[in-house]
């Protein structure tokens, strides 16, 4: 296990998804818990899914956009903090200027 300090706008870590939407980087240097970037590109949305048994905390650092909690849609923004409960499902979609966000989950990434 490796602790130490990064910065909310370079968590170091691996690219682990990348196409034209986004850049999606993991840090996974905790045991437990997997910190993720996510840099979105203009009017691109993330594929939406949702996890049995895991919690995600999203935080926005850059950019607006609008974020789905299962049927809920509602405006995000650089600043908020999104609590997303075990099961739910959550897709985020960047406005004109595109968007970067942080997000923390225990666990390992599922991969399918």
């Amino acid at each position: 296990m490796n602790s130490g300090k990064v910065s909310m706008t370079h968590i170091e870590g691996e690219v682990v998804k990348e196409d034209d939407r986004y850049t999606v980087r993991d840090n996974t240097s905790l045991e437990n818990l997997v910190v993720s970037s996510t840099r979105l590109n203009p009017n691109k949305s993330t594929s939406g899914h949702k996890h049995d048994g895991q919690e995600e905390v999203y935080m926005f650092m850059e950019g607006s956009g609008t974020m789905w909690l299962d049927e809920n849609e509602f405006p995000v923004e650089d600043g908020d903090v999104v609590l997303i409960a075990d099961g739910v499902f959550h897709k985020v979609e960047a406005g004109d200027g595109g968007m970067y966000f942080v997000c923390v989950f225990q666990g390992k990434r599922e991969t399918s």
